[in-house]
Order: C-alpha cells, then structure tokens, then sequence
C-alpha cells in the first residue's frame, strides 16, 4: 500500500496548475456542498458498497431500501437543504426509487398540476408520505409516445375516467419505481397492495452485477379501472364535468419543462460518470508498471507511454467540457421557463434540440469513454473491484432512457434543415445555430493551423467545429432539396443526418466549455497529474 500512495505523491507534485482551481468546474458554492456531502457519506458506514456486486437480488433491493429509508432519516436529522439532500443521494450511488420519485413524479406535478393538485400532493411526496414514478413508456412503445396504446377514457355519468390497457403491449414497462415501493399511481395507501383491476410487478434482472438491479424497474397493466376526473393533472389542459376537452390560459409548451429539467441534469451526470471512469484509470496508470526496465531497474509507469496519454487525456477534457455545458444547459433551463410563464416561446425550438441532441451525445460518449478506461487498465479493469465493471453496468441505460439516441439525434437534424431553410427570410438563425447565418463565409473556410500550439487559442478552435458542421448540414439540405417528397428524403439520408446532428453538438460542447472557461482546453493538456486525492475532492474526480 505504502508503494502506491508514493507513486501518486510523486505525481501528484509534479503538477504546474492550481490543483484546488481545478476541482471547481461550477460555481464555489456547488462545490462546497457536494465537498460536504461527499464526505458525510463517505464516513458513514451505512452507506458501504464493496459488498453491493456479490448480494442476489432480494438482498440487494432490501440493502437499497434499507440506505435510501437512512438517508432520508439523515436529511430530516440534519436538517439539510433540497440542494444538500439531493447531492446527499447522489453520493450514496446505487440507483433507487427516489431518483424518479425527486427526478421525475415530484417536478411534473409541480409543472403541470394545478395548484389545488400542488396542495394537495406535494406535501405528502415532499414527506415521502406517498412515493411516486412516472409510468410514460409501454412495452410497445418508447420514443413514440404519441404510438402509445393505453386508453383513458371518460364517462360523464360517474365523473371518472376508465384506465385500459387493450393490448399486451400496451403495458406500462419500465418505469423505475414502479415494481415494488411506488404507491403513486397504481397501490393502496392502506397495505400497498394493487387496487382492483391493477396488475404490477418488477420486470426482473438487468444488465451487470449489482448496478441497476437495485432499481424496481416495473410493469403495469389496467383492465378497466375507473378513477376520478379530479385526478387528471389539470394545469395545461382539463375535460370538463361535461367531458369537453379545454385548453387552459396556461401555455401548453410548459409541459417541455420536465423534459428539459431531466436532460440537462442527464448532461451534467454524463460528466460525473465519464469523471469517476477517467480518475481509476488515471490513478491505475500511475501505479501501473510495465516493460522498460533497465538493468534491473523499475519499469515504466504506463502513464508515462504516449499511447496511453493519447487515448486517457481526451477523456479528462471531455469530463470538463460536459461539465461545462451541463452548467449552461442549468442556465437555459432557467431562462426558457422563465419565457415560458411569459408566454415566450421563441426559444423553446433551441432548447429543445439542445437537450436532445446533447442528452444523446454525451450519454453515448461517455458510456464509450467508461469503456475505453476498462481497457486502459488491462485485464484489471474487468474485475468489479476495479469499480468500472459496475460503473459502466449503471451507466449505459442512460443512452436509452428518455429516448433512443438516434431518434434524438435525428430531431437535432431536424431542427438544423428547418434552419436553413429560413435562411433569408427575416428570422435569423439564433443560439447554437447562430453559426448557420455565415454559412457562405464558412462553406469557404480554411484550417490556418500551423503548429500544435494553434489548438490552445479558443477562436480556432471554434472556427474548425462551426466550419465542419456547417458543411454537413449544408450537404444533408443540398441531398434532401432533391427529393419532392422531405420524409423520403429525410429516411434515404439518416445516416448523414445523424453526422451532422453529432457535429452541432460537437459545436455546443466545444464552444460553452471554451467559454465557460478560456483555459480548460490548456488544462486538459498540460498534463495526466490532475488525479486528485479522495479526501481533497470528490465531486468530479471520485471513485
């Protein structure tokens, strides 16, 4: 042990940058918190995970319950903020139902119920007197919410409305949450046994050892249960006593607030996943030795091979970079819904080709990037005492939930050939697509990169990803103007679509990290000596 402590002491003094400087890809505040709660978390020893990937499955769910139920203790003994309680349930690391409880149920009733419905239920789930899901995905259908099959309809007689699922593939599956402990939508608040008519149970193992198989990731079928008018959430739109629908005064375009919640915090969690993955095989090939050796002498650190720098140092800018656009995306989500409630709409295009496309970018980067790290540590990194086995077992779901990456990309590909289409008209292109209004002038562009140094000055940087994407988006509009009918156009070319959809969020995440931060590209350089010991930070270099 004493051998390993002294190669990263060796490393870690050998590093030309403010190492305390480096930890803070937020704001001060964000890090302090999270410095706090990590280390409450990491001292108590209710909170133990080495033993999480040999338990079976009961034993593992009971070991969920019984630290999510302590943690929930701690946050009301404490007394701690919900920005503390939800870093406090991040550090405990092992996917639970309160991730969609906080996640997802509580903010849709907060958009979207009416504030006699807020009265109502956030109370109760803000006490976790009730726990709610989000019961959207069926068997059949995912990305195609609007291809759902489960039926709800009205009868003005009883003032309720009859819940059916007509067809096996209709049933609600997936939602994590549902199998076991979720009382909202479907259990008796009595014994927390189903209501009549209601079929629930967990749909069973998941990929990896331990990882999500700590999630109750359920399925819900309905014949024909019957529940009041009242308890359809009613802020957007309502059926009224009579059965008419009504669209309220409130703009319809709020309900996008959830979604744009979920997936920038997606973003930023694609930073801390790809983080935790990049530190153990930092940490691992500075210890790590091999081949080199001279008469005798040590071999070579495999840190110190170019081959490995190559492949390692990438992966520590991409952390800092989604790090970097998971804080602007905060902001964006912040301005749309204050347009939002003003009745402002003209951003609501941008943010959400925003979310999709860079939910679907870094979500698939980064479940690469955990992969890439297995390998950088040898035939070590497949032990689950490496921790990357797990890591990468509870990551990967991310780059299918909230819709296939593809599919989202190819709403991103959407969004950009409708902007070029407007190219001319009064309605200049805005945002992450401002890029688009100087096409001429970038169709002509040229790299004017001379030397290695030339990548350190941020505008050149820019100039190559906003002339590149250009190009493909440009080249997709020119093969699809050749079609008089757009969606066989849009189906022949969505494979370059796709490219094109990757290289404008290339753009976003290159241009909010160039400008979040001036330097981190120089950062991210200098050297492999940003590993970082686990009593100084834990937020974004942790295992």
């Amino acid at each position: 042990m004493e051998d390993i402590v002294d190669h990263l002491a060796f490393e870690r003094n050998k590093t030309q940058f403010d190492v305390d400087e480096m930890k803070i890809a937020g704001s001060l505040h964000a890090f302090e918190v999270s410095d706090k709660m990590a280390r409450l978390v990491a001292s108590d020893p209710a909170f133990r995970k080495d033993d999480r990937v040999v338990l079976d499955r009961k034993a593992l769910f009971m070991n969920t319950l019984r630290k999510t139920a302590y943690a929930w203790k701690r946050i009301i003994e404490l007394r701690l903020s919900e920005e503390e309680a939800a870093m406090l349930r991040s550090f405990v690391d092992q996917p639970a139902f309160t991730d969609l409880h906080w996640g997802m149920f509580v903010p849709t009733i907060k958009g979207q119920g009416t504030e006699e419905q807020q009265q109502k239920w956030l109370p109760l789930a803000h006490k976790m007197q009730i726990i709610g899901c989000y019961a959207q995905t069926e068997l059949g259908h995912g990305s195609n919410v609007q291809g759902l099959e489960k039926t709800a309809t009205f009868d003005p007689k009883t003032d309720e409305f009859v819940i059916h699922s007509p067809t096996l593939t209709s049933s609600k599956w997936w939602p994590g949450g549902l199998g076991k402990v979720s009382t909202h939508a479907v259990r008796s608040l009595d014994d927390h046994l189903p209501l009549p008519g209601i079929t629930v149970g967990d749909i069973g193992m998941k990929f990896g050892n331990g990882a999500y198989n700590s999630m109750d990731n359920g399925v819900l079928r309905f014949d024909c249960v019957w529940i009041p008018r009242n308890q359809m959430l009613m802020r957007v739109s309502q059926v009224t006593r009579e059965g008419k629908y009504v669209q309220s005064s409130v703009p319809r375009q709020l309900v996008y607030g959830t979604m744009v919640n979920v997936r920038q915090t997606i973003v930023s969690d694609a930073s801390i996943a790809l983080s935790r993955a990049v530190c153990i095989a930092t940490r691992y090939s500075a210890v790590r030795r091999q081949f080199g050796s001279k008469k005798g002498g040590l071999e070579t650190q495999v840190i110190d091979y170019k081959t490995q720098q190559a492949r390692l140092i990438p992966l520590l800018a991409s952390a800092y970079a989604f790090r970097f656009v998971g804080e602007w995306l905060k902001w964006l989500y912040m301005d749309v819904m204050k347009r939002l409630q003003t009745s402002d709409f003209s951003t609501l295009p941008e943010a959400h080709a925003c979310t999709a496309g860079l939910k679907s970018f870094t979500t698939s980067a980064t479940a690469d990037g955990i992969e890439e790290c297995r390998k950088l540590c040898g035939g070590h990194g497949y032990l689950c005492s490496s921790g990357l086995p797990e890591l990468f077992a509870v990551y990967i779901p991310s780059c299918t939930y909230e819709g296939d990456n593809t599919v989202l990309l190819l709403q991103v590909a959407r969004h950009l050939i409708k902007t070029i289409s407007q190219l001319g008209s009064r309605k200049k292109p805005v945002g992450t697509t401002s890029y688009i209004g100087r096409v001429e002038q970038l169709m002509q562009y040229h790299s004017d990169f001379q030397k290695a140094e030339d990548g350190l000055k941020p505008n050149a940087v820019l100039g190559a990803f906003e002339a590149r994407a250009a190009k493909k988006v440009i080249g997709c509009a020119q093969n699809l103007s050749k079609f008089t009918n757009p969606e066989e156009g849009f189906q022949e070319f969505s494979v370059d679509l796709v490219e094109a959809a990757v290289a404008h969020c290339q753009l976003i995440v290159v241009s909010k990290g160039a400008r979040s931060r001036n330097n981190f590209v120089m950062h991210s350089k200098i050297t492999y000596n940003c590993t970082v010991d686990p009593g100084e930070s834990y937020e974004l270099l942790s295992i």
